[in-house]
């Protein structure tokens, strides 16, 4: 499990998760994530497009996040492989309802700062 960023813009920061988002994968990003994401950056994208397995602990810090970026007034959207176990957690909760769910990085990063 790894968690990395990088602030791409004045207003924009990418947060790359790779591994597992399963029990033990968010304990160990869980707090790093939620400090990442309270930055004061208006736009976040989350790239999860290296993410192998998204449990529903994984999808609570996720919703949770996002929620934090846009009571700021921010956006947050994630990268998701859309053929991948990923997407097809975030289309059986929902979630791709509530943080919009993009192929690439680039089109991600449009979006937060449309």
């Amino acid at each position: 499990m790894s968690i990395s960023y990088e602030d791409v813009a004045a207003d924009l920061r990418r947060i790359v998760i790779s591994g597992r988002l399963d029990m033990p994968g968010t304990d160990s990003v869980a707090s790093q994530l939620a400090q990442l994401t309270a930055a004061p950056k208006r736009a976040v994208v989350v790239d999860l497009s290296h993410l192998k397995f998204l449990a529903s602990i994984g999808i609570r810090a996720l919703i949770s996040s996002a929620k934090e970026v846009q009571k700021r007034g921010g956006k947050m959207a994630l990268v998701v492989n859309k053929a991948s176990t990923v997407m097809m957690s975030l289309e059986a909760t929902g979630v791709d309802e509530l943080i919009p769910v993009f192929g690439t990085s680039a089109d991600a990063e449009k979006a937060v700062l449309a």
